[in-house]
């Protein structure tokens, strides 16, 4: 079985499209193959009911960390004794069960500091408080790569290659509050709620980038807008500054006669009446105040502007990439659980289906593997041991065809031998199978 650092285990097309392939592929005989779309749509429908008790599970110990939920939460009633650090823990490790079942794969810290540290497509720099965090976990799939459109440092445009995701999952559960109270920002100013946990999902998003789905990013702008923005300030200043120099000349002249005494004011071009007459000091000192302060006030609204329209830029592509928020991305990655968990069973069971002879897992790892680089130019890094395991699990009582009597027997969708070679019920024996593990989910 061949291991590849360059593939992942997701398969880019949908369960229907696998079953159609499969029957395509024109070894399952014609009489047979509604049989075979039978059996995928009766097992997809037994793992979407198998699945949804993770979602139950998932929803039912998010309520005390959810911060959009709107119902009461009675804490005394029985069945809410579950300690919220055991709620947690379950949260976190079935959350990270089923993303792994969707065939998603963790980010690094590393791969996170990276996106800090280097460009992006927004062009800010960017910081982000890890320490905020009392844990977090970051999962993606489909790396895959898109064209992207940047600015030049000349304000020309020129498309370029961009490494993106196609999906990235984001859980984060800040601190307490007491963590918040200790530092500059204001409580009222953060646009999350202390204790809670956040859960983001995120479609096409530049490995760059990834730093603009935490809610805690700090923004600024870099080296070369800052240089754009200064420029033109000290431009401007430099004549204002030439214009206020009589102004400024008068209030030293006073600080010296206040000070020091009688002192020549020829040096400084100042006439001493002036100094003793209280009256040119005050036009000069609101004279110098508000040409001052509105040059001040100029600045800081075009900086203001220039954060207000990077913001709103951050923004406005960020909500055309969000896919889903809080509890609605469990629902989501547990449809994706169902699917890829389905065409994982799908591909395995053909495979050995229409095989002549049994395989081992290794074996049939690398012939599926093979089959979806040949037949669909698609590189995959098909993880074999998940779908052996589900056929297994799956077992049933079948009617004896091999007994004269009415008779049954215990079957499994998948058996091995003693040299560990697998295989599997004909399509007939398979439906039977699943459609009895259908008839007895409930037992009363």
């Amino acid at each position: 079985m061949a291991v590849y650092q360059n593939r992942e285990a997701f398969i880019p097309y949908s369960r229907q499209e696998i079953i159609e392939l499969c029957i395509g592929d024109g070894k399952i005989a014609k009489e047979e193959e509604q049989d075979f779309r039978e059996f995928c749509n009766i097992l997809a429908a037994y793992y979407h009911f198998k699945l949804h008790r993770s979602l139950e599970i998932l929803k039912a110990n998010f309520v005390p960390f959810n911060p959009d939920i709107d119902s009461n939460r009675i804490i005394n009633q029985p069945g809410n004794n579950l300690g919220m650090e055991q709620q947690e823990d379950d949260l976190i490790n079935t959350f990270i069960s089923i993303l792994e079942r969707a065939n998603y794969y963790p980010i690094s810290k590393s791969t996170l500091n990276k996106a800090l540290l280097e460009g992006s497509i927004f062009d800010l720099k960017t910081e982000v408080d890890f320490d905020d965090f009392e844990r977090m976990i970051c999962y993606c799939r489909g790396d895959s790569s898109d064209t992207v459109t940047f600015k030049t440092w000349n304000f020309k445009t020129e498309d370029r290659q961009v490494d993106i995701y196609r999906r990235v999952v984001l859980l984060i559960k800040f601190k307490e509050e007491k963590h918040f109270k200790d530092k500059p920002v204001k409580n009222e100013e953060l646009n999350f709620k202390p204790g809670k946990t956040y859960v983001y999902l995120y479609k096409n998003l530049s490995k760059l980038d990834l730093e603009f789905i935490f809610p805690n990013v700090k923004m600024s702008m870099n080296w070369r807008d800052r240089i754009l923005f200064g420029v033109p300030a000290v431009g401007a200043a430099i004549p204002l500054t030439l214009r206020v120099i009589p102004q400024l000349i008068l209030i030293v002249g006073v600080i010296i006669y206040l000070t020091l005494g009688h002192q020549p004011f020829a040096e400084l071009q100042v006439k001493e009446e002036d100094v003793r007459n209280i009256t040119p000091l005050i036009i000069a000192v609101l004279s110098l105040t508000i040409t001052m302060g509105g040059f001040a006030f100029k600045q800081y609204t075009t900086y203001k502007n220039k954060q207000i329209k990077f913001q709103k830029s951050v923004t406005e592509t960020l909500f055309y990439r969000n896919i889903a928020n809080n509890s609605g991305v469990f629902k989501y990655i547990i449809d994706a659980a169902e699917e890829e968990e389905c065409k994982e069973i799908i591909l395995a069971y053909y495979h050995l289906l229409t095989n002549k002879k049994p395989l081992t897992p290794f074996k049939l790892d690398d012939l599926i593997e093979a089959w979806m680089e040949e037949r669909f130019d698609t590189k995959i890094d098909f993880d074999i041991n998940k779908p052996i395991r589900n056929l297994e699990d799956i077992k049933a009582e079948i009617k004896n065809t091999e007994s004269n009597t009415y008779s049954f027997k215990q079957v499994s969708l998948l058996k091995r031998d003693r040299q560990n070679r697998c295989q599997v019920l004909s399509l007939k024996e398979a439906k039977q199978a699943i459609d009895y593990v259908w008839d007895n989910i409930f037992q009363y």
